[in-house]
């Protein structure tokens, strides 16, 4: 038998990806499109709809992903409640869906505030429990693809929001508001799929939690406090998207054509994990790491020149290769330095400490825009990429010398 006659048979007798899985890709794609919808416009209204400055846009941006940063870590705690996975994602996609019936409606910052709250908490509660279902219901042997499936709608969603938005805006004359209900039905739709076509299997008890003590974040020991260190710099020269929105309309873009920043930036992205993934098998974690904080920090001063279009969307492919090379490289170097037993509190003191980064690094982001003028949020994360690529160099120098 032929190396392909036994790939052939393999392929025959490994087992179908399971319904369920589909139908939790379905979920995950339809939210997604409602998230991108909303976010691609969102920096718009904020700042023409509702008056607010560049700093309250990037203390929103900020807070709303600290919140759904640390909500992740406090997700677990939850997931005892009753064991069971679907519930927990019924709350988290819940949330979700409600937070896009105030979206249209918000006529205040606080309002606002409000909406991507509950978004951010439901997006922090469902990631768990959705993973769970998904490895509950798929063979060991087809889990991979399983969990590639998910992505993979999911990746499609971040394409497929943006263009619905623009369409959107082009039909309805500008109109965001408009837009921001449009969101609202896959949002609507996704809950229906998930409430009556994802089974969980009967007596799963997926859900699982390490315990996490408050007190081990002072037993971590150098190097994760090191890797913890690192991810603060890189969290403070990665602002949000937001500000790179913002930015198309300096560039020359119409308030329709904006949403077209995000489907480059994903493009870029989709087309560069896989064989980002590829490429860290040969040169490391730190090797593939310094590369995404090179494609950041070229990102970053061709956006703080960009006065064209063209000059724009050289800055967002950059930024999307940024994305694609840096994809799950933070967690990947937690776990790598972090003995078994004290994971979770590892885990659980980087998403804390990052989220408060987070929120600060979006708010001096803002406050530079709003002080110094554009260019400069986009100058200082230059500065702060560069600082995290000299730690990740001299860090890897030491380790080669030991």
């Amino acid at each position: 038998m032929t190396l392909l006659d036994k790939v052939a048979r393999a392929e025959q007798t490994r087992p179908p990806i399971p319904a369920t899985v589909w139908m939790l890709g379905i979920v995950s794609l339809l939210m997604d499109v409602s998230s991108e919808m909303i976010n691609a416009l969102l920096p718009l209204y904020l700042a023409g709809g509702l008056g607010a400055s560049a700093l309250a846009i990037g203390f929103i941006e900020g807070l709303s992903v600290a919140i759904a940063t640390v909500t992740k870590f406090l997700s677990g705690v939850l997931s005892d409640i009753g064991g069971r996975a679907k519930p927990l994602a019924v709350l988290g996609y819940g949330l979700g869906a409600l937070s896009r019936l105030i979206f249209p409606w918000a006529a205040s910052l606080d309002q606002i505030v409000l909406a991507k709250a509950m978004d951010r908490v439901g997006k922090g509660i469902r990631g768990t429990p959705r993973d769970a279902i998904v490895a509950s219901v798929s063979p060991p042997e087809i889990r991979g693809a399983s969990f590639g499936l998910r992505k993979s709608l999911d990746t499609v969603g971040g394409f497929a929001g943006p263009l619905i938005a623009i369409g959107a805006m082009g039909l309805l004359a500008g109109d965001i508001r408009a837009v921001f209900w449009i969101a609202a039905i896959p949002a609507a739709l996704c809950m229906i799929v998930l409430v009556f076509f994802v089974h969980e299997p009967p007596g799963n008890r997926s859900m699982t939690r390490v315990s996490i003590r408050f007190a081990d974040a002072f037993r971590l020991n150098r190097a994760v406090w090191g890797v913890i260190g690192l991810a603060s710099i890189i969290m403070l020269a990665r602002f949000s998207e937001a500000f790179v929105l913002l930015k198309s309309l300096e560039a020359g873009f119409t308030p329709v054509w904006v949403p077209l920043s995000l489907v480059i930036m994903h493009a870029a992205y989709g087309l560069t994990a896989f064989p980002a993934g590829r490429l860290s098998d040969r040169i490391g974690t730190s090797g593939l790491l310094v590369c995404s904080l090179g494609f950041l920090i070229a990102a970053h001063l061709t956006l703080a020149s960009a006065a064209t279009v063209w000059v724009y969307v050289l800055g967002t492919v950059l930024w999307g290769l940024h994305m694609g090379f840096s994809q799950g490289l933070l967690g990947a170097m937690i776990a790598r330095v972090t003995p078994d037993h004290q994971k979770g509190s590892a885990f659980g003191t980087f998403n804390l400490v990052t989220g408060v980064v987070v929120l600060a690094g979006n708010t001096l982001a803002g406050w530079l825009w709003h002080s110094a003028g554009s260019t400069a949020p986009f100058l200082v994360g230059a500065a702060l990429a560069t600082v995290a690529t000299i730690g990740i160099a001299s860090g890897a120098s030491q380790s080669k010398q030991g």
